[in-house]
């Protein structure tokens, strides 16, 4: 089988290739200049890529625009704050995009004119299925994607030597003396694909919990009368990145279920011993876009800046910073050597990208569910 690469996974055309000699040229320069200011809100791991003289100092010195960033660790605090201001303070934002119907039924963000956004910027097949993931609502786009990546096995290869891509499991997590990093929210999910796998909680892979109310508490009961079963497997719950990485350094975490970047920065900057990698039954694959909130005081920098991120340059900037993958055409070629050899272990083949478990769209029932059976699991 072919091994798999950003270029052959993600399918870019050969007419979107033929844009990577430039970076797109930025929109409304002029308006830019005499407005001064764009206000971006970010996911708290984005940092590293747009501080310092990263993606924001090269927008700023292109556009002379100041760019205030303001950051979250969630995409319930993205979505409470920005429905709690009326959709205005902010000119960027980033959810993932099955959270999508979230901002649509409060009428949060601004449709997205394709005649201001550089398309072709955007590998095309992100750009497609993204619609059936959450990014577009009764005909108008509104999400347009930024970044991909998985949250899958992350382990220490000392500890557990026989351990590796094809053969680590969800399930893994819960053998005897080992101490487990999970994350409430998902760990619901790839339990459930664990339990579908050995046949002793059919769902679908999971994808009961979206088809009614009742299939969904069905199969979080079973998955969390599993966890409670197994309760003294868990070392440390998580919620964001840093709490991740916390896990394995200092609350003795020997595996875990983690955000790819967790697990590529370990392996980078603290010790090779941690490992990434896809688990047998599929890892979560998510999407996180960029869009423009609804009371956006300056929309124009804000295509200008969304341009801007999905150029081949600044793509590449943002994956080797992060450990995310870019969505951008072209910014394979720009990868650090670090970030491809990230790439390769995460992915070593078709079959790890084939088997990826992609987060539906919220269905109006399911995010009320997690909350719950969340707080039950927590408190179990």
């Amino acid at each position: 089988m072919p091994t798999a690469d950003r270029r052959t996974v993600l399918k870019g055309s050969a007419a979107a290739a033929s844009l990577l000699a430039a970076p797109a040229i930025l929109r409304g320069r002029d308006a830019l200049a005499s407005s001064g200011t764009l206000n971006v809100f970010a996911w708290g791991d984005y940092v590293q890529a747009f501080q310092e003289d990263g993606i924001v100092k090269a927008f700023e010195d292109e556009t002379g625009t100041k760019v205030n960033l303001s950051t979250y660790a969630s995409n319930e605090e993205a979505e409470n704050k920005l429905r709690a201001a009326g959709g205005e303070g902010f000119d960027v934002l980033f959810p993932s995009v099955d959270t999508g119907p979230n901002y649509y039924k409060d009428g949060l963000l601004h449709d997205i004119d394709e005649a201001k956004l550089d398309v072709a910027l955007i590998l095309p097949a992100l750009y497609r299925n993204s619609v059936r993931l959450g990014a577009t609502n009764r005909g108008g786009r509104y999400l347009v994607p930024f970044d991909w990546g998985t949250e899958a096995m992350t382990w220490d290869g000392e500890a557990h030597p026989d351990l590796g891509y094809g053969k680590i499991s969800y399930g893994d997590m819960f053998k005897d003396g080992v101490k487990a990093a999970m994350r409430q929210k998902s760990i619901l999910a790839s339990v459930a694909l664990y339990l579908d796998a050995t046949g002793e909680l059919k769902s679908d892979r999971g994808m009961d919990a979206y088809k009614s109310e009742d299939e969904c508490r069905r199969v979080f009961e079973g998955v969390t009368a599993f966890i409670a079963a197994h309760k003294a497997n868990l070392g440390a719950y998580w919620n964001n990145a840093t709490e991740a990485t916390s896990a394995f350094t200092d609350a003795g975490c020997t595996i875990g279920q983690t955000w790819d970047t967790t697990g590529i920065l370990l392996h980078r900057d603290v010790d090779p011993k941690w490992r990434y990698t896809m688990p047998v039954e599929g890892g979560l694959a998510w999407m996180d876009t960029v869009a423009i909130p609804k009371g956006a005081a300056n929309v124009e920098g804000s295509y200008a800046f969304i341009n801007h991120l999905l150029t081949p340059q600044m793509g590449a900037t943002f994956s080797n910073r992060t450990g995310y993958n870019s969505c951008a055409v072209g910014a394979a070629q720009y990868l650090s050597e670090d970030a491809k050899a990230a790439f390769q272990a995460a992915y070593p083949d078709d079959a790890a990208i084939e088997n990826l478990w992609w987060w539906p769209i919220q269905t109006p029932f399911y995010a009320d569910l997690r909350a719950q059976y969340v707080e039950k699991m927590t408190n179990a």
